[in-house]
């Protein structure tokens, strides 16, 4: 158990001062990924939880065990600067105009003013489950790895590596996308 607490430790030290205030790291030996962390809606405001499972995660090289978690943790953290953009006023706006025309009694215009609210809150439910979140995450965290003294290739290579060394063994199209991305970074041919 000592090792594994040295890790916790050592890990809370290479996370942003913002991670480490906002994000708690815990063991989880029954869990069937290294490292897993639960999907970050803007509107939780507790602590957010990245878990590990130092059975899969200790063996990883220490390069991309440290990408992976300021991964998470850059992706934890976009959850909760979620900004509001037009298409999140246009969501405000139509709920303020079904309610306006339900206390008027129209009917066609409570259809008319929930359906662009439904459509305005479609999009941005896409938005902020889109695969650009993914990559806008992967480049975060190579910005945090070149503060922790890694070089953009290095770094880029690390995550890749222990994307390709975590993933399932078929992975999806935003996976294959991220991977080809960072071997881009890394100056490593595609697949």
């Amino acid at each position: 158990m000592p090792h594994i607490q040295d890790e916790i430790r050592r890990l809370r030290e290479l996370m942003p001062a913002s991670g480490r205030m906002l994000i708690t790291i815990a063991a989880a030996p029954h869990q069937p990924e290294a490292i897993a962390s639960p999907f970050p809606y803007p509107w939780r405001r507790d602590r957010f939880r990245i878990t590990l499972n130092f059975a899969q995660w200790l063996p990883l090289p220490q390069g991309q065990r440290d990408l992976l978690l300021l991964r998470a943790v850059t992706w934890q953290l976009q959850g909760r600067g979620v900004q509001v953009k037009g298409i999140h006023g246009l969501v405000a706006l139509g709920v303020v105009g079904a309610g306006f025309e339900w206390v008027q009694h129209n009917a066609v215009g409570v259809v008319v003013a929930g359906g662009l609210t439904a459509i305005a809150l479609r999009r941005a439910w896409r938005d902020y489950h889109g695969p650009e979140r993914d990559l806008d995450a992967d480049a975060a965290a190579l910005q945090v790895a070149e503060r922790r003294g890694y070089t953009l290739p290095e770094a880029a290579e690390h995550l890749y590596l222990g994307l390709e060394a975590i993933a399932a063994p078929h992975p999806t199209g935003i996976e294959l996308l991220r991977i080809q991305t960072l071997r881009a970074i890394a100056h490593r041919p595609p697949i």
